[in-house]
């Protein structure tokens, strides 16, 4: 390998050790290490640029005002109503129902606002149906990844590795093509999570037959006034004869917390009660006068207690607090919401939060009112989550069809390209059809036109934009030669099979830790050296790097879906972990076997 292959291996470790420890945005750190390349004289201006002017670029960032249309519409949650069992069932067959329509949007729709939309409506449809949402959270987010690699414009991803392609002489993916292998995986993803996984998630082990009035999902933090009924009261198994529907959780008392159940334990003025309970708990305690609710002290006198809800928001990378200290922040100036609690990680936190620094993906427990969502709910520094549900959509029933026509039509378009008659100068491919979407939603008001720039994520795109000069980078300095040789090396006995698995495995790492298409930036000129070198069609390397790179089942931090559903549904790192790990190493071994079967080598 070359001193510039030794300086670019410098510079790709540097970038990684920085998007693992998210020292700045992704988008800033690719752009960084791009710029560092081009210093040292790895790639020339143009080769920085040519990423910023790529067709798979642009068309992600068209798609993203399509996915907003559909989301504007409202025809998300209408579809969410339709498909979701009114009645429990067999929890293999609810498995199945849920994740399965979910799948099918996302692989035609951005994966993000599907989840910030069906989370919510999830989590209330399970405790009307008596079931814990920690059992369908997670398999939510997984079901939008499964989903994503069946086509094209599933992912992100998908739309990184065909650009990849087209700007390296290659023919292109078309709009199913990728389906061949995604559909049997996604098939084995729901089967996974109806027979192994539904055991890994958390939540209550029999919680199918669990009594209606143990489900308790919401927690409340409660302060009593000296002159309360409940002063000298003893609990029985953490529960108050005045607080009827809520369990003490836990009462904290000086600066000494105690568990509610503790025998003996009575409640003493001043005393702060943890206590859980079902959604309408707030309008509960908001009549009740023996206790006052924490975080009412935050807010204006003309704020009318009736008026209050509690919203959970988490936040977004855009969230311009991220770092500072609740307090520093001022997070109540800038958003009338007082904060009651975070969750962070499967963990509660309600004492010493002025001080706490917030962080991308903190789940935060608000007291606020309607105007929260009126003036927030289109904002994409949160991902908004309890009543967003409820919130009522401006769009009309003839909006909704109008732009799932919209949608459906630029599907079509873009699977039948091939048997189109051909016009002069024309080229109707994935990009033209989604421009002409994109344009329709926007004239035909169903995405304002004040507003299309805020859905479009600039961090992904730049992200998206500088991973194509990497790429180059790599083949230019003959970085990507030298790894591929010595993954030819290493898996010689096992022949193509065997580099396919080792490019499959080092993208599938790498998404786990880093940024998806990053990931695939780094080993899509891997594959291709590898290929070269051994003489056989790279594609089915392709194939596995745009699979490998999408299926980031194992961490939260892998896949932004999985960071949004961690916050909502309150799980630990360790539980992606314990459900993620097995069925990646199940999607491996099926995807690797696939592979070949349709893409020969």
């Amino acid at each position: 390998m070359t001193a510039q292959g030794f300086i670019v291996l410098a510079i790709l470790i540097m970038m990684i050790v920085a998007l693992v420890k998210e020292a700045m945005r992704p988008g800033l750190i690719l752009f960084s290490a791009l710029i560092f390349l081009m210093i040292f004289g790895t790639i020339n201006a143009n080769e920085v640029l040519a990423g910023f002017s790529n067709k798979g670029m642009i068309t992600v960032a068209i798609l993203f005002v399509v996915s907003e249309g559909i989301t504007q519409s409202g025809a998300l949650t209408k579809l969410a109503t339709f498909f979701l069992p009114r009645r429990r069932g067999n929890i293999r067959s609810l498995f199945f129902r849920v994740m399965f329509p979910i799948s099918f949007m996302s692989a035609f729709l951005n994966n993000t606002p599907i989840v910030i939309i069906f989370a919510p409506i999830i989590k209330k449809w399970s405790e009307n149906l008596n079931l814990s949402s920690q059992k369908f959270l997670i398999p939510l987010s997984y079901a939008t990844i499964l989903g994503g690699v069946c086509t094209l414009i599933g992912t992100s991803t998908n739309l990184v590795v065909h650009g990849l392609m087209l700007d390296n002489g290659y023919a292109g993916f078309s709009m199913f093509e990728l389906g061949m292998v995604g559909v049997p995986l996604a098939f084995t993803g729901y089967l996974y999570m109806s027979y192994i996984g539904v055991h890994l998630l958390p939540g209550e082990k029999n919680f199918i037959r669990q009594p209606l009035s143990d489900q308790k999902d919401y927690y409340f933090e409660l302060i009593v006034p000296a002159e309360s009924i409940l002063v000298g009261q003893l609990l029985k198994n953490g529960r108050s004869k005045d607080l009827k529907g809520f369990d003490i959780i836990e009462i904290e008392r000086e600066g000494v917390k105690f568990e509610g159940k503790t025998p003996g334990l009575t409640i003493e003025a001043n005393d702060h009660l943890l206590v859980a309970g079902k959604s309408n708990g707030l309008d509960i305690i908001k009549d009740l006068s023996s206790v006052r609710l924490r975080g009412l002290d935050l807010l204006k006198d003309e704020v009318k207690t009736s008026d209050l809800k509690q919203y959970e928001a988490v936040l977004a990378p855009r969230f311009p607090g991220i770092g500072k200290t609740i307090l520093e922040f001022n997070f109540f100036d800038h958003y009338q919401a007082a904060i009651v609690a975070v969750h962070r990680n499967g963990e509660r936190i309600t004492s010493n939060l002025r001080s706490l620094k917030l962080k991308e993906g903190d789940n935060l427990v608000l007291l606020t009112t309607d105007r929260f969502i009126k003036n927030w709910g289109n904002s994409k520094i949160f991902y908004l989550t309890t009543y967003i549900g409820d919130h009522e959509q401006n769009a009309t029933k003839s909006k909704k069809w109008l732009a799932l026509s919209i949608l459906a039509l630029m599907i079509a378009g873009a699977t039948a390209t091939d048997y189109l008659p051909k016009f002069e100068n024309v080229q109707a491919d994935m990009f033209f059809f989604s421009a002409v979407a994109a344009m329709l939603m926007i004239w035909l008001k169903i995405v304002p036109h004040q507003k299309y720039t805020k859905a479009i994520s600039w961090d992904l795109l730049i992200t998206i934009a500088c991973s194509f000069g990497i790429s180059k980078a790599m083949q230019n300095s003959g970085l990507a030669d030298g790894i591929a040789h010595t993954a030819i090396n290493f898996a010689k006995n096992w022949g193509p099979i065997g580099v396919l698995a080792c490019i499959y495995l080092i993208t599938n790492i790498f998404t786990e830790v880093i940024t998806n298409n990053a990931a695939a930036a780094i080993s899509f000129p891997i594959a291709m050296a590898a290929a070269n070198q051994m003489g056989v069609d790279p594609k089915p390397f392709f194939v596995a790097i745009a699979v490998a790179a999408s299926m980031s089942f194992a961490t939260p931090i892998g896949y932004q879906t999985n960071l949004i559903v961690q916050g909502i549904g309150n799980y630990k790192f360790k539980d992606f972990v314990k459900v993620g790990l097995p069925l990646n190493i199940l999607i491996f071994l099926i995807a690797i076997s696939l592979i070949p079967l349709f893409w020969k080598f």
